[in-house]
């Protein structure tokens, strides 16, 4: 699997940057009709895919544009079997992506061997899937980010993932972005997502090496590009 970056800012049109973005409506109150439109925006815009929860799948109508949700959001605080099982509903309800979010304590504690298997878990529950790992930065030390990074890779995770936009501690940062980037050194994809809502911090994002955006403003954000 490719995550290569772009590397030149002005080659950057709308079309190139909506193939990178997630759109993605998670607030608890969405109605299937919400989601409907959710899909219906996204395919217009060409973006990526779509992310929504997952008692919203299966999704139809998507055509060309991928299914993603989340797994043991917004806290992390499941045990692994929980996330593992959801993942693989998930996947039977044919999520082509499943963003997981790891348990906090254990990254905060240092327990990052009990983070590896908990990503493991939901690895082998849903092998099909690409995976994504929520590693909420903001509320980790540069430390802690790099230890759960490499736990993500050791597990066969396919990319790391700032944030669920959920937490208080907030979303993304240019900073967390580099670090995460570096650390995987292109073997895994990272994902820039909470907080994103101007075209600037998008392309911040993109520059600081992110490889997919999670953005629920999406048309907003592509409006400040050229075709």
């Amino acid at each position: 699997m490719s995550h290569t970056r772009t590397e030149e800012p002005a080659s950057r049109t709308r079309a190139e940057v909506a193939r990178l973005v997630d759109h993605t409506l998670l607030k608890p109150e969405a109605t299937a009709e919400d989601v409907a439109a959710l899909v219906a925006e996204a395919r217009e815009l060409g973006a990526y895919s779509v992310c929504v929860s997952p008692s919203q799948l299966p999704l139809t109508g998507t055509g060309d544009v991928k299914v993603a949700t989340v797994c043991g959001f917004p806290s992390g605080a499941h045990h692994a079997e929980v996330k593992a099982a959801e993942a693989a509903r998930s996947a039977a309800d044919g999520a082509d992506e499943v963003d997981m979010v790891i348990n906090l304590a254990l990254a905060t504690t240092g327990r990052y061997d009990a983070v590896q298997e908990e990503i493991a878990a939901v690895r082998a529950a849903a092998p099909q899937v690409v995976l994504k790992v929520i590693i909420e930065s903001a509320a980790l030390s540069d430390e802690q980010i790099v230890a759960v990074c490499r736990a993500a890779e050791a597990a066969g995770a396919d990319f790391v993932k700032t944030s669920t936009g959920f937490h208080p501690a907030g979303g993304a940062s240019v900073h967390a972005v580099e670090l995460m980037a570096r650390t995987v050194g292109g073997r895994l994809g990272v994902k820039a997502s909470g907080g994103i809502r101007t075209t600037e911090s998008a392309l911040a994002m993109i520059d600081a090496g992110a490889t997919r955006l999670g953005l629920s403003g999406t048309r907003a954000v592509l409006e400040g590009l050229t075709d």
